[in-house]
């Protein structure tokens, strides 16, 4: 289990004075996130979506709040029970899937005599055997995406911490990455998922977080938040309680 409690991470801007101005992307956020269950995270653009999930993975530094992973606490052992998909990350365009994934083996200190077999079974569950030892330069976006989800679980990790993992993709490689999850949430492991597609989440989730400008709108699976709002779908859930917040 993920426990993430009053978490707030502060930026600061400068105006025209040249003054500092502080704002929180992250406002007291606190949740947790079970074994076995996919956990949305929700929220436009600019909601504080990305930085939360960099602040949990230790890339950026919270100015407040605590995080646990289960009774992990030697941070090396916390990061090698980590997958983490960020929406920006760059590959190698010289090497093939394959190269990276035994690179990536390595540096995770996957056992040598079980690497071929997790690059197979990664292979396999991501559809990718037709073009494993294809260059990645010359792969299209779906596949190129496949290959950075699957060099995150190369060590076969317990949290999955993704950002944005269908963005801009085709409803085929989408619906590969997402039968992917389902499997991944079978086999007991805690995920977080991030996206602004309230239907792909309402899909897939089992709860979600509803975020915008920091803090936290409403947590709960998508039903209760439906009958909460007294809506049909998360996407009039999310403008709903949007118009409670600004009320507020």
């Amino acid at each position: 289990m993920l426990i993430v409690k009053n978490i707030k991470k502060k930026f600061v801007t400068h105006d025209k004075s040249t003054k500092n101005k502080y704002f929180y992307a992250n406002d007291g956020i606190s949740f947790e996130a079970k074994d076995g269950e996919i956990l949305g995270i929700l929220g436009p653009n600019g909601a504080g979506k990305t930085t939360l999930l960099r602040v949990i993975v230790g890339i950026l530094e919270k100015d407040e709040g605590t995080i646990k992973f289960d009774n992990l606490k030697n941070e090396l052992d916390i990061k090698k029970n980590i997958a983490f998909l960020s929406g920006n990350t760059k590959l190698y365009n010289l090497i093939t899937p394959y190269e990276l994934l035994k690179m990536c083996a390595n540096i995770y200190g996957v056992d040598k005599d079980k690497i071929e077999s997790r690059i197979k079974e990664i292979s396999e569950f991501l559809e990718m055997d037709s073009f494993l030892n294809k260059r990645i330069e010359f792969l299209s976006t779906g596949q190129t995406q496949r290959v950075n989800i699957a060099r995150c679980l190369i060590h076969d990790p317990k949290y999955y911490i993704l950002d944005e993992a269908t963005n801009g993709l085709d409803i085929i490689s989408s619906q590969i990455i997402l039968e992917f999850i389902k499997k991944e949430r079978k086999r007991g492991k805690t995920i977080l998922y991030s996206t602004h597609y309230m239907e792909e989440a309402e899909n897939i989730c089992d709860r979600v977080i509803m975020i915008n400008k920091g803090k936290i709108l409403k947590i709960g699976t998508p039903k209760e938040i439906n009958d909460f709002t007294n809506t049909k779908n998360l996407r009039d859930a999310f403008f709903k309680l949007l118009g409670e917040y600004h009320e507020k």
